[in-house]
């Protein structure tokens, strides 16, 4: 009698085995599934690069290269695109067209930058060390200062994508030659021969100069300076721009329809939604 329950369990456990091996069979384990990155926000379809629009403006789009007060590309500038709202860039093709008449071009510093870069000025402001660019960008500027002094701002109208940073060229442009590797920096505000090449007109200081004679109104700059600096912001005024005081180089756009928005989509054409 105990050997026949033996056995019975036997057969009934065999019998269960061979279902299980069935369905698994049926219905084989699946993998946990692979976690995705989130992809990246992308511009809104009215945003697009100024190159499509105007591509007689020049560019010198310094946050895609190491030449610039951080000394290194900034976070989210992965190609040197100058990317805009379709508003702004379309005004800036009438100022272009002005300039031209008059003998000049546009040459463009910088446009759209992502939230992700100024919160990387952020950081490098606070963070002490990192490469010595004080000399050449805020020669009589501390970088623990620069924010308090209304030098650099966080957030930014830039990352509403409708502010530049620009100068004249004239005309015919002649583009200048790169300093050469280990040239020693000069000071921002020092004379337009003995600074950083550009081909811009002289416009008292280098581009980035964080220092009172940035100022547009700066009397402490070369009368030709002067008025320069006085051309472009007739230009930019007339074609629906304001300037910021103390940056001769930076311009709002003021009809910039995303006036509350500001934009974290990296610098690249896949941003674009065209």
């Amino acid at each position: 009698m105990r050997r026949g329950v033996v056995l019975g369990l036997v057969v009934v456990l065999g019998l269960v085995a061979a279902v299980l091996l069935a369905a698994c069979q049926r219905h084989p384990p699946q993998p946990p599934p692979t976690p995705t990155a989130s992809a990246e926000p992308r511009a809104p379809a009215d945003v697009v690069a100024l190159a499509d629009v105007d591509p007689t403006i020049r560019t010198d789009l310094r946050y895609a290269t190491a030449h610039n007060f951080v000394g290194r590309p900034l976070d989210g500038y992965r190609e040197p695109l100058c990317l805009l709202t379709r508003a702004a860039a379309d005004a800036l093709r009438r100022v272009q067209a002005t300039a031209v008449e008059q003998g000049h071009t546009l040459k463009v510093y910088d446009c759209y930058r992502p939230q992700r870069a100024v919160d990387d000025i952020v950081a490098w402001a606070r963070q002490p060390g990192g490469p010595d660019t004080g000399p050449e960008f805020h020669p009589r500027v501390a970088k623990s200062e620069l924010f308090d002094a209304g030098y650099l701002g966080a957030p930014t109208a830039h990352s509403r994508g409708s502010t530049v940073d620009l100068t004249l060229v004239a005309l015919p442009a002649v583009t200048s030659p790169p300093a050469a590797p280990g040239t020693p920096p000069v000071a921002c505000t020092a004379a337009q021969a003995l600074r950083y090449p550009d081909d811009s007109v002289d416009m008292g200081t280098g581009f980035d100069c964080f220092d009172p004679l940035a100022a547009t109104a700066a009397t402490g700059v070369p009368r030709a300076a002067r008025e320069n600096r006085l051309l472009l912001r007739r230009l930019m005024t007339e074609g629906g721009f304001v300037n910021y005081p103390r940056e001769w180089w930076h311009y709002r756009f003021t009809d910039e329809p995303y006036p509350g928005t500001y934009f974290d989509f990296p610098i690249t054409r896949t941003s674009l939604r065209r």
